[in-house]
């Protein structure tokens, strides 16, 4: 009995000492680690996602109803301010127009007839001034009678009298004349109404009325894009955004052309972020960009926001409780592993962080968690990243 609680004994002792061992071993060795070391000459760029868009996109119409008579435009034309994209059935306004021009032309007519009287009427009244005065001379003299006199004077005044009515049927005349012409203005306004031109050079879009259509006014028919506003309109991660600003450069990469790097600048940085996705707006525009463009195209852009000279990254996934700025991160010291909360600016777009304060020197930041790191524990490095 005693021989067998003794072997029990030793046995428990021999498997203590086997764990006590392998604890040792795992524990106490040094732990093999990678370390991140600075980097020279870094570009910091921020990515997002977004689409080809064009700054001025318009759907344009007719402010009337009418039928479509002729269509000069289609899918992929190129267009100039003013050229005639479109015309509709126009017969009763031009019978308008042409019936406003003959009202024009009668009153053309009447302010000369008025004026012809007008002159008429001064010829007579002038006739009478001077008959009237060689009468008041002669009346002193006895040489005609006072009645003949008082006619002469009446005669003067009716004639005064028909002048100013003549000079208010000239009035008159120039009033309707003046009316005829406003009006031929605004049938001819409504006339023009019925042609629809391109208000910017442009390219067409779509065409989306065909011949023979009744449309109603404010129907859209054609949609254009002015081709020199076209940007790619970028959704950028707010956490990711801040350091963005108006003017720096760009690098936009379309889907249909992975290959190719068009080089691109800042123009402009939305007021107002998305709600739901928690995105800014961020529109590029290229120096260069792709002679043939397709709105809605899915496109990468990468911007730059700094250029760091000299720079410690460690890679995010090595740190942890990361707040935007700061996290706690394992480092070397001394040869042995410790923990410490570290301050970050820049984010890089593979997933590193800028080291700007809280690692003591000669300190290094381990490049990756392992199981395996305990504080205190001696650690071996084995490989720098980054240089």
């Amino acid at each position: 009995m005693t021989r067998r609680l003794l072997r029990y004994l030793l046995a428990v002792i021999a498997l203590a000492a086997g764990t006590a061992a392998i604890f040792l071993f795992l524990n106490v060795r040094p732990v093999s680690v990678t370390v991140v070391s600075p980097e020279k000459d870094v570009p910091v760029r921020v990515f997002g996602l977004g689409t080809v868009e064009a700054r001025i996109v318009s759907k344009i119409g007719f402010e009337i109803g009418a039928a479509i008579v002729e269509l000069n435009a289609d899918h992929g034309d190129r267009v100039k301010k003013g050229d005639v994209l479109a015309r509709l059935h126009a017969t009763s306004q031009e019978a308008k127009v042409a019936r406003t021009k003959a009202i024009v032309l009668s009153a053309e007519a009447g302010i000369r007839k008025a004026d012809a009287n007008l002159e008429k009427t001064r010829a007579v009244l002038a006739k009478k001034q001077a008959t009237n005065r060689r009468k008041q001379q002669l009346v002193g003299r006895n040489v005609v009678s006072e009645e003949s006199a008082e006619e002469s004077q009446r005669d003067e005044d009716v004639a005064k009298a028909d002048l100013t009515v003549t000079l208010s049927e000239v009035e008159v005349a120039r009033a309707l004349l003046a009316d005829a012409r406003a009006q031929l203005q605004i049938e001819e306004a409504l006339l023009a109404h019925y042609t629809l031109t391109a208000p910017f050079d442009a390219m067409i879009v779509e065409r989306l009325k065909e011949l023979g259509t009744v449309i109603k006014a404010g129907d859209p028919i054609i949609s254009l894009v002015a081709p020199e506003t076209v940007w790619v309109l970028a959704y950028i991660d707010e956490s990711r955004a801040g350091p963005i600003a108006e003017g720096q450069p760009a690098i936009v990469r379309l889907r249909s052309q992975p290959q190719q790097r068009f080089e691109a600048k800042v123009v402009r940085i939305g007021v107002e972020s998305d709600r739901t996705s928690e995105e800014r707006r961020v529109y590029v525009k290229c120096d260069q960009c792709a002679p043939q463009f397709y709105l809605g195209e899915q496109a990468e852009v990468l911007v730059t926001v700094a250029h760091l000279d000299r720079a410690l990254l460690v890679p995010e996934a090595a740190v942890q409780g990361f707040d935007g700025a700061k996290g706690t991160v394992w480092t070397v010291e001394d040869g042995r592993l410790a923990r410490r909360v570290l301050t970050f600016r820049y984010r890089t777009e593979d997933g590193r962080l800028e080291v700007v304060g809280g690692l003591p020197d000669k300190a290094q930041v381990v490049a990756a968690i392992d199981p395996g790191l305990v504080e205190g524990r001696s650690a071996r490095i084995v490989k720098e990243a980054g240089r």
